[in-house]
C-alpha cells in the first residue's frame, strides 16, 4: 500500500539528506573555552571544517543526552546543538580564540579564506535571533585578510591561509601563522599589518605567544619551530629536530605547540614520517625515545 505523496516536497527532502550528511563529515579544527568567571567553564566554542563558528553549552549537551535508550555507538554519533553559530568563513575554519576577557571579549576566528574576523562576544552570546536564522545575522567588527604577492605583469598570487592564531591583548595584536610561510602581526585598532616574520620555508601550522617575552613561537610544515622577537621581527632561536642524527628523514613538521603557565616551558608536536618520537630539549639538546607505531612526537623546551 502506498501512502499519499501530494505534498511531497522532493527539495526539502534533498536539503535534509545534504546536511544530515555535512553534520557527519564535518571536522572540528579547533576548541576554546568561552570566558567565565566561573573556575569551571561552562561554554566551549569551535571551528569547524564547514567554515562555521558555533558555541556549545556542556551542560545542555550532557542532561539532553538520552542515556540507556540506544546504543553507546549511536550515543556517540548523535550531533548537539549550538547555543550561538556564526558562518564565519568561505572554507574551512582553522583556529579559533579569544581577544580580551569577560563580556567586552572579540571572538576571533581565521580560516582558509584567508581572513582573521572578529565578533563581539556579549553580542553574540545575547542575540534573541533563533537559533535555525543565526548564520549571518552579526557582522565582524573585525576583518582582515592576508596581501598578496605581486607577481610579472602584477600578477597577483592566491591569498594564502591563516592556519592558526595567537593573541597579545596587552601589545594589541593579533599574530596568525600563514600558509606563505610568514607569521603576521596584526595590529587590532588599525587593523593593519604591524610586522611580518620571515624565515621559514613551508606554510606554517601553529604560533603562540610569549607576551612575558616580547616573543612568539611558529610551527611548521619545513620540520622546525622558530622563536620570534617581536620588537626586531628577527628570528632568535631554530629549534630543528632535523639536525639530530637518529631523527633524520622521520620528522616532517611541527604541528602544534603550547606554553605552560609560567612560560618557561615550550612543548611541540611534531608529525613523523615512520614512528612517533619523544624528544626532550632541555637547553635545546635534543634526547629521543622511539615508540614504535605512534604518528606523532613531543617536544619539550625549558627556557
Amino acid at each position: 500500500m502506498c501512502g499519499d505523496a501530494t505534498n511531497w516536497d522532493e527539495e526539502a527532502y534533498r536539503e535534509s539528506i545534504l546536511r544530515e550528511r555535512e553534520i557527519q563529515t564535518r571536522t572540528v579544527f579547533r576548541t576554546v573555552w568561552a570566558p567565565s568567571f566561573n573556575p569551571n567553564p561552562e561554554c566551549v566554542v569551535v571551528a569547524s571544517s564547514d567554515g562555521s563558528i558555533a558555541s556549545y553549552s556542556i551542560s545542555s549537551c550532557v542532561s539532553k543526552h538520552p542515556i540507556g535508550f540506544c546504543s553507546a555507538r549511536a550515543q556517540r554519533l548523535l550531533p548537539a546543538e549550538p547555543e550561538g553559530f556564526l558562518e564565519g568563513h568561505d572554507g574551512p575554519a582553522y583556529d579559533v580564540k579569544f581577544y580580551g576577557n569577560g563580556e567586552d571579549s572579540l571572538l576571533l576566528s581565521c580560516g582558509d579564506d584567508g581572513k582573521i574576523k572578529g565578533w563581539r562576544w556579549k553580542e553574540f552570546t545575547e542575540s534573541e535571533v533563533p537559533i535555525t536564522f543565526q548564520g549571518n545575522h552579526m557582522k565582524p567588527v573585525l576583518d582582515l585578510i592576508n596581501p598578496q604577492d605581486k607577481g610579472p605583469w602584477g600578477a597577483l598570487s592566491p591569498i594564502p591561509e591563516n592556519n592558526a592564531i595567537a593573541v597579545d591583548p596587552q601589545g594589541g595584536s593579533i599574530f596568525s601563522a600563514a600558509g606563505d610561510s610568514y607569521a603576521y602581526c596584526w595590529d587590532v585598532e588599525k587593523g593593519e599589518i604591524k610586522m611580518v616574520f620571515k624565515g621559514h620555508t613551508d606554510y606554517l601550522h601553529c604560533i603562540l605567544s610569549r607576551a612575558s617575552s616580547s616573543q612568539i613561537i611558529t610551527g611548521s610544515e619545513d620540520g622546525t619551530a622558530r622563536i620570534w622577537d617581536c620588537k626586531s621581527g628577527k628570528c632568535i632561536k631554530v629549534i630543528d629536530p632535523l639536525k639530530d642524527k637518529k631523527l633524520k628523514g622521520l620528522i616532517s613538521c611541527v604541528s602544534c605547540i603550547a606554553l605552560d603557565a609560567s612560560e618557561s616551558w615550550h612543548v611541540a608536536v611534531a608529525k613523523v614520517c615512520q614512528f612517533g618520537i619523544s624528544l626532550l630539549l632541555n637547553a635545546f639538546q635534543v634526547f629521543p625515545t622511539v615508540h614504535p607505531y605512534r604518528t606523532w612526537c613531543l617536544i619539550t623546551i625549558k627556557y
